[in-house]
């Protein structure tokens, strides 16, 4: 029960810091619709523990505890990917803009 409480009160912080994020217009509806079903069935698991058990049966994996721990590194991995994407754009267009600037500078000269 007291594990309950806790992941509750942490849901809804989290939740608050993405309406906040999204009302600051540094996130886009998606990731604010991405987190906040993170966060919703993250609260249905803890008040529902017994569905878990049917999608670990349905896999065939024995203990429900797997199917989350085998999900939150596939969402992982997935994250940490999109990121690796993210990041190679920014290198990509850092290297435009300042090849951009060298070719202004060495027309001035």
């Amino acid at each position: 029960m007291a594990i309950q409480i806790v992941i509750t009160v942490f849901v809804l912080f989290a939740a608050s810091r993405i309406f906040i994020q999204f009302k600051q217009n540094n996130v886009g509806g998606w990731a604010l619709i991405f987190w906040l079903f993170v966060w919703a069935s993250a609260l249905i698991i803890v008040y529902w523990p017994g569905l878990i058990d049917g999608v670990a049966n349905f896999f065939g994996i024995d203990r429900a505890i797997d199917v989350l721990v085998y999900f939150g590194l596939l969402i992982s991995f997935y994250l940490i990917y999109r990121l690796y994407i993210k990041m190679v754009q920014f290198e990509q267009e850092i290297t435009r803009v300042v090849r951009e600037s060298a070719l202004k500078d060495l027309d001035k000269k």
